[in-house]
């Protein structure tokens, strides 16, 4: 049977109205996608620290800025195993010898990325931190080495370091242990509890000049502990600037000062007191030459 309101309408009126009523939906839906996708489009308008040539993450007082960085090149499967001297072995007054097995990593080599071009880097290329209580780190080229260290206990930290000093901070490229020099009687209490949370200062160290000191690396080593906006953090005052670091990651220092400069080093619970260890809280001063 015969559409009768059909019947009577134009001829050609009835697919006209289809027509018309086919590219509304489409137009809807055709805005609808749009809307859509639109709302996938990150904004191109720029954050106040992308317009000052700052990245987000970055922190800067004072003219100071501190810039976190982790796109150094990896080595998730080097190792460094400390073979002597044993931990908790006393050895003879004077110079100790220290054996490594390193394996994954190869020492003198250079480590490339993008950082080792900005930073003052090795010539000698990759190699081994080693330090011995709050001293500042010596650094070796290889698995076999000696050094002066006065009778006493004492606490050495070694780890794996990029030919830039960035150290290597995965649970198998460190070693933390006591040794006893010389014949000294050993304290009634170990000098460290090498099992509870423990910092340890890197870099900076002595005189960065020219374009070594643009960028000057702030790095830190970190044992039985990590770093949260809500737990422990650790707390940098440059030159009497304050600031508060909760991700383990070395840093780029910009805007300091020619002459001498102080880093201290501080690790604090998430209320900001500072947390029982022998070296968890430690000042340094590094030289910028003019």
């Amino acid at each position: 049977m015969k559409n009768r309101f059909a019947s009577w309408l134009p001829t050609g009126l009835p697919l006209a109205l289809g027509l018309l009523a086919a590219t509304a939906c489409d137009t809807s839906r055709s805005s609808t996608d749009a809307a859509a996708s639109n709302s996938n489009v990150p904004s191109t308008t720029p954050t106040a620290a992308q317009s000052s040539g700052m990245k987000a993450d970055a922190m800067e007082k004072n003219g100071i800025r501190l810039t976190p960085f982790s796109d150094s090149p990896k080595f998730p499967e080097a190792q460094m195993r400390l073979v002597s001297p044993p931990s908790g072995s006393t050895v003879p007054s004077g110079e100790v010898r220290f054996n490594y097995q390193v394996s994954n990593f190869i020492l003198t080599k250079m480590s490339g990325g993008p950082e080792m071009a900005q930073m003052a880097n090795s010539a000698k290329g990759q190699h081994i931190h080693n330090i011995v209580d709050d001293m500042p780190y010596t650094a070796h080229y290889e698995t076999s080495f000696s050094k002066p260290i006065a009778d006493g206990q004492h606490v050495v930290l070694s780890f794996l370091s990029r030919s830039y000093h960035e150290s290597l901070k995965h649970r198998g490229a460190y070693d933390l242990r006591i040794i006893n020099v010389g014949n000294a009687p050993a304290p009634a209490e170990p000098i460290i509890d090498v099992n509870k949370p423990n910092l340890f200062y890197s870099r900076p160290k002595d005189t960065y000049s020219g374009a070594d000191a643009k960028k000057i690396m702030l790095d830190f080593y970190l044992v039985n502990t990590t770093l949260d906006s809500g737990g422990n953090k650790v707390r940098a005052t440059i030159n009497g600037t304050e600031f508060m670091i909760d991700k383990w990651l070395p840093f780029q220092m910009e805007g300091l000062p020619a002459g001498e400069n102080t880093v201290k080093l501080e690790l604090v619970d998430n209320s900001g007191t500072l947390i029982p260890g022998p070296y968890n809280s430690v000042t340094r001063t590094f030289t910028v030459a003019p």
